[in-house]
Formats: C-alpha cells, structure tokens, sequence
C-alpha cells in the first residue's frame, strides 16, 4: 500500500510548515519597544532609508565630523538629532 507524494502535497505541507513557524516565532519574539536613550541612536540602514543616502555618503558625513555615531560591536549608530539637523540646515539652504 504505497501512495505517492504529489507535487500538491508537498505545496500544502510548505504551507502548513510555514504557518506553524510563523506562529511559534510569534511567540517567543521579543518585545520591540525600545528604551528611550536608544530611540536617539539609529542603525546605517536606517540613516540610509530616511534620507536616501547611499552607504558612502553616510561614511563621509560620519568621517566629517557632521553627525556624532558610536560604534558598538562592529555596527554604526548614528544621532538622529545631528542628522534632523543636518536634513534641516541643507533645506534651508
């Protein structure tokens, strides 16, 4: 008595396999609020989304001394009030 796995099958197994990990990572997801000293501290990838900047422009503002950034454990955070001022000093210009 041998049935044969149909390519629907195996479909609907990846679809009920996905479910039960979405779930299960729901659960054990740590909460993403965040205390507020970090709230003033952003991530490069972050920098680069909001003001569209690519990853160069984002090293010489640091490398220029144009926005204050920490380096922990190999990752740039970056002041988010220095580059609201940034973004408000070059609109005024």
């Amino acid at each position: 008595m041998e049935q044969e796995i149909t390519k629907d099958d195996l479909h609907q197994f990846s679809l009920l396999l996905t479910n039960v990990l979405r779930e299960e990572i729901r659960k054990i997801q740590i909460p993403t609020s965040v205390p507020e000293p970090l709230q003033d501290w952003i991530k490069t990838t972050k920098v680069r989304k909001l003001l569209d900047m690519s990853p160069g422009t984002v090293q010489n503002l640091r490398i220029e001394g144009k926005v204050r950034y920490k380096k922990i454990m190999g990752t740039y955070y970056y002041n988010l009030a220095d580059l609201e001022k940034l973004f408000k000093d070059r609109k005024n210009e």
